[in-house]
């Protein structure tokens, strides 16, 4: 008892004298990153928990590319199981002249299984249940889609070969699970017109649904009877992968953010190092007194751990309360993620924001503490005894570990942790060596410069450790503010770059044979005659080299996701010009009709499919064999219509088709789409443009929360710097008294430190400028496939944030040194 109420005491007199500000700041900054992103990830998986079954809007889904089996849906009713089915599939809807991609789904009697529709009679007005789906001959709209047709409850809307009545207004579906996804508004329509449309054919990209629902018990024997009848192209969803699509969604960008908030914890740990090894310095002599009152090195050691106990929980909960108001700015970021709003956070992140700060606090800061165990009591009488051994292996080592473990933590993943310590461990060490030749390097500039300039450099130079961690975390803070700037900006700027002009920014899908020639002299009829038309097969991967292929033989979800769905396979006689051969040869002439393929490099290395290997599809349950003879590198970019899979012609011309196109259209040429529709109402327009303004606004928002959590990334940058100009704060003081005791001038040492300051933020800024150009193209090559130009104010920026803002901020800090008269300095020295 009497070893806590003496930590307690020891606490409170620590935090009178300012001795644990910095700590504090260094946590509190941790603790609110990580928990901003902790609770708002927290009430979205509320959401998706609490509101499971609608997500699904059953209890069971089985999901298919085709038909499915009417056996199955046999089998649940005799099971005694509720059961309804859905279809759905994206087409453009004509209302008049105007025309809008919407995402149809048509729907049996008995939908939603789980869950309630809601209608209203006009947009956005007073909601009420739906006791029936929509009649026959009529559909449901939502709200945002009325608008850009036009429309009215009550209008007519032309869909296909068909036309529907505007019955209501669609207010919410239960199963659509957020609209992250929401490419189009929805068109809700009955089951029974979707023949009467013409919109599903050969090719047609459709979703079956057959929807579940009943008791426990019946499910499960259904689940077990299921899962050996389902076929390629099928799969079984429950409650707990409802909008599986989502739920990856939303788990990526958990990590994203987490693993972005946590280079802001990593920040704070380089602070706490610091700050804890000056805070051990300055208690030596106190625990030297202690020691001579029989304190043993134990009871030091459970005094100090347990004052750091409570001020790390003290300071934790206070980040916690800061990251429960921050994370109020990231739901408005991100809002729209998931529709309706948002129900209150747990206390569950809370326990996490404790776990992180006392993770960083000990994981950083007990190394430097737990030497206080070792100060001899002779220290009263001998102060020249100078500072204990330092044990800096033990310091990095404890760090190292602490931060893999965050990391692996919040990212779940072992190798991608394994990247990102690698990389911040190696692009730490080149900035802290680069910092060390360019510190030592100013030692020969010291007889070329004034008085105040010699000062200045000499503190540099004399303190080279401290130095070179200062410049290294002003490095890295001022990297972070360019790659958020002006290096975003210029990737940006490649990507517009990369698109041409006449980018196609419309797709034409569901071509049927019969209609090529009519629709190539639709085009060359309204100016559109280079317009080509590619054909297009669809077929499943069975096998690779004679062995069938599995989902569950691929660990990642890409793979996986690629052996259950179908290819779209084409044939072409040359490849097109934004397709590069970089393996293997294309056909020739004589080749043509031959088993052959090629095959996009990046499917190739995901699907582990090499130059010369054979691979099985099924075709519209034909088989077929072909071998690999090319790898294609595809600039996906162009928006041209490309395809994983190419045959050389006279192989695939006998099996069912159908056939896709891109053009470009210009905004006052829209009519065009209307009479295209009116022409061939089975066709399927995709507004690309419209599809790339949707993806840009998640981006846009996606990188607003970005930047918001590095944020705090700056602040500890800004606290390490503050850190290591307090470590520095007892030599400084030293220093300035003898100066002063010696004639120097207050101005003499206020420019001596301005030029130290304003050096120390040059070289940081210098090499920040360096560590972002190499980051930007890095990422323009590898990442996004760009050309990075070089931009010349990147360095310009580097140089002046990191001379102005650093030499102004390391003055503001060591403004201490001014206002302490040089009496007491030269009595410690006596």
């Amino acid at each position: 008892m009497n070893t806590l109420r003496l930590s307690m005491l020891s606490l409170q007199r620590d935090w009178r004298s300012g001795e644990l500000r910095v700590l504090a700041f260094a946590l509190v900054i941790a603790v609110a990153s990580m928990t901003s992103v902790a609770f708002f990830t927290d009430r979205i998986h509320q959401v998706m928990e609490r509101q499971a079954s609608e997500l699904l809007g059953a209890d069971l889904v089985v999901v298919s590319s085709g038909p499915i089996d009417k056996r199955i849906a046999r089998q649940a009713d005799a099971l005694g199981l509720k059961t309804t089915a859905t279809v759905s599939f994206p087409s453009v809807a004509l209302a008049g002249d105007k025309t809008e991609l919407l995402e149809i789904k048509a729907v049996a009697a008995g939908y939603p299984l789980r869950g309630t529709l809601r209608i209203s009679d006009i947009p956005y007005g007073s909601e009420s249940p739906a006791h029936s789906v929509p009649a026959p001959g009529t559909a449901w709209l939502e709200p945002r889609a009325l608008a850009p047709l036009g429309l009215r409850v009550g209008d007519e809307i032309m869909l296909g070969a068909s036309k529907l009545t505007v019955a209501k207004v669609l207010s919410y579906e239960p199963d659509r699970g957020g609209d992250m996804f929401s490419i189009a508004p929805r068109l809700l329509m009955n089951l029974k017109d979707v023949a009467q449309t013409q919109l599903i054919g050969p090719g047609s990209r459709i979703t079956y649904r057959l929807l579940v629902a009943g008791s426990s018990p019946a499910l499960a024997n259904f689940r077990q009877w299921l899962k050996p009848q389902l076929q390629p192209g099928e799969r079984l969803q429950d409650v707990r992968d409802a909008r599986p699509e989502l739920r990856a969604a939303l788990d990526r960008a958990e990590r994203f953010l987490s693993l972005a908030a946590l280079v802001s914890v990593v920040l704070a740990g380089v602070a706490v190092a610091t700050a804890t090894r000056r805070y051990a310095r300055r208690h030596m002599d106190g625990t030297a007194v202690m020691r001579c009152f029989g304190a043993t090195p134990s009871l030091v050691a459970r005094l100090y751990l347990l004052q750091m106990l409570w001020f790390g929980l003290a300071v934790s909960f206070a980040g916690c309360v800061i990251g429960y108001f921050s994370q109020e700015v990231l739901a408005y970021l991100l809002s729209g993620v998931v529709s309706g709003p948002l129900p209150a956070p747990s206390a569950f992140p809370v326990i996490t924001g404790v776990s992180i700060g006392l993770a960083t606090l000990f994981g950083f800061g007990l190394p430097p503490i737990l030497q206080l165990k070792d100060v001899p009591p002779a220290r009263v009488l001998r102060r020249d005894l100078g500072p204990l051994a330092g044990r800096s292996i033990t310091v990095y080592v404890t760090a190292i570990v602490v931060v893999a473990a965050l990391m692996f933590w919040q990212a779940r993943d072992v190798r991608l942790t394994a990247y990102l310590l690698a990389g911040a461990t190696s692009t730490a060490a080149v900035l802290a060596a680069m910092a060390f030749v360019l510190v030592r390097g100013l030692s020969a500039l010291r007889g070329r410069v004034g008085v105040s300039w010699r000062f200045g450099l000499s503190n540099i130079s004399r303190r080279a450790g401290a130095s070179v961690a200062q410049v290294v975390a002003c490095g890295i803070g001022i990297m972070v503010l360019l790659l958020l700037s002006l290096v975003r900006g210029d990737l940006l700027s490649a990507w517009e770059r990369s698109l041409p002009p006449d980018a196609p920014n419309q797709f034409v899908i569901n071509v049927q044979p019969d209609q090529v020639q009519p629709l190539q002299h639709f085009f060359a009829d309204n100016g559109l005659a280079h317009t080509v038309l590619y054909p297009m097969v669809r077929g499943r991967l069975i096998a690779i080299n004679g062995r069938a292929v599995h989902a569950a033989d691929y660990q990642d979800e890409r793979a996986q996701h690629l052996v259950e769905r179908e290819f779209n396979l084409s044939w072409a006689a040359q490849p097109q010009l934004d397709n590069r051969i970089v393996s293997g040869s294309w056909w020739t002439k004589a080749q043509y009709g031959q088993p052959l393929v090629s095959v996009e490099k990046g499917l190739a290395n995901t699907l582990n499919i090499k130059l010369g290997d054979t691979l099985s599809y099924r075709i519209a349950d034909r088989d077929i064999t072909v071998r690999v003879a090319s790898l294609r590198s595809v600039e996906w970019d162009s928006f041209r219509v490309n395809f994983f899979v190419i045959t050389p012609p006279g192989l695939l011309e006998t099996y069912p088709a159908t056939y896709v196109t891109s053009f470009h259209l210009s905004p006052t040429a829209r009519g065009l789409l209307s009479r295209l529709v009116q022409t061939f109402p089975n066709l399927t327009v995709i507004d690309v443009a419209a599809l790339m303004a949707k993806v840009r606004s998640i981006m846009q928002r996606v990188d607003l929360s970005v930047e918001y959590v590095f944020l705090f990334t700056l602040l500890a940058g800004l606290t390490v710097l503050y850190a290591a100009i307090q470590a520095t704060q007892d030599e400084r003081l030293h220093e300035t008294g003898l100066l002063r005791t010696l004639g120097a001038s207050r101005r003499q040492l206020l420019q001596g430190l301005a030029a130290e300051f304003v050096v120390l933020g040059v070289l940081a800024g210098l090499l920040a400028a360096f560590a972002a150009t190499a980051a930007g193209y890095f990422m323009a090559k590898h990442l996004f496939h760009l050309h990075y130009r070089l931009d010349a104010w990147l360095w310009v920026a580097g140089f002046v944030a990191g001379g102005i803002g650093v030499g102004a901020f390391g003055l503001w800090g060591t403004r201490f040194v001014f206002s302490r008269p040089p009496l007491p300095t030269l009595r410690q020295l006596s």
